[in-house]
């Protein structure tokens, strides 16, 4: 809940505001997908991440597994993060680039997943012949960049105990790396980690120097946030002293 000053009254908005042009695309695409998978069993089977199939060239899966969900909380769970988080995010590094990061996450967790899948252990092999789907890897990306943007943050744990979001990211890092060695409970924990591991390197690699261009973005925006506030005007000349400027 966020609360916006004004001078009369107090206003309230849930959520981080409006939903952008790629949020919703972002969003209808993959609500379309589930709708599409409870008709369509065939479609969950060929455009899953399946390791096996990757490694005889199925390319395609490293993608289109980002929008296909296995229930309805699946898909819930994914999309309300991807808005409350997303969204933020977006409004700092613009859409060009919000996507950029999403879809490079999503699909570094999944070649990371398919590496993953390929050691020689156990936990490890049991999922090459797995179908892996959902949006979790590029959201936990997603999740690393918001805490490191706000680290202090208070995201909350179970919806029940606030958190500072680094914290909040530690944490489901160091469960689904605990998880990954053994678990047997049908969720990809690997993806996971590799979306984590994903978006820190990508912010952090100098990759068109992310870091600069979202301290630029964030200026920039506040800045015109400041501008509309108090009705700035920039430009006209030096002897031009009737601009209002409060």
């Amino acid at each position: 809940m966020r609360r916006y000053p004004s001078p009369n009254v107090s206003s309230y908005s849930f959520g981080p505001g409006p939903i952008s042009t790629a949020l919703k695309a972002l969003i209808s695409a993959n609500v379309a997908m589930f709708v599409a998978q409870l008709f369509l069993r065939q479609i969950t089977e060929t455009l899953g991440l399946i390791p096996a199939e990757v490694v005889r060239l199925h390319i395609w899966q490293l993608g289109t597994y980002m929008f296909l969900h296995g229930n309805l909380s699946h898909i819930l769970f994914n999309m309300l993060a991807l808005w409350m988080i997303g969204g933020e995010l977006e409004r700092i590094w613009g859409s060009r680039y919000f996507l950029k990061f999403y879809f490079v996450t999503g699909v570094g967790a999944a070649v990371l997943t398919v590496l993953f899948s390929l050691l020689p252990f156990t936990f490890a092999s049991a999922l090459y012949d797995s179908n892996i789907i959902g949006a979790s890897g590029a959201i936990y990306g997603l999740l690393l960049a918001y805490a490191i943007y706000f680290p202090n943050r208070p995201i909350y744990l179970w919806f029940l105990f606030p958190v500072p979001a680094k914290i909040f990211v530690a944490i489901l890092g160091a469960i689904a790396f605990l998880s990954s060695l053994g678990s047997t409970s049908g969720v990809a924990n690997a993806t996971h980690l590799g979306g984590l591991l994903v978006g820190y390197l990508f912010l952090k690699g100098g990759n068109l120097h992310p870091l600069a261009e979202v301290k630029y973005r964030y200026l920039k925006w506040k800045i015109n946030r400041v501008r509309k506030k108090f009705d700035v005007y920039s430009g006209g000349r030096a002897d031009d002293w009737d601009r209002r400027v409060h």
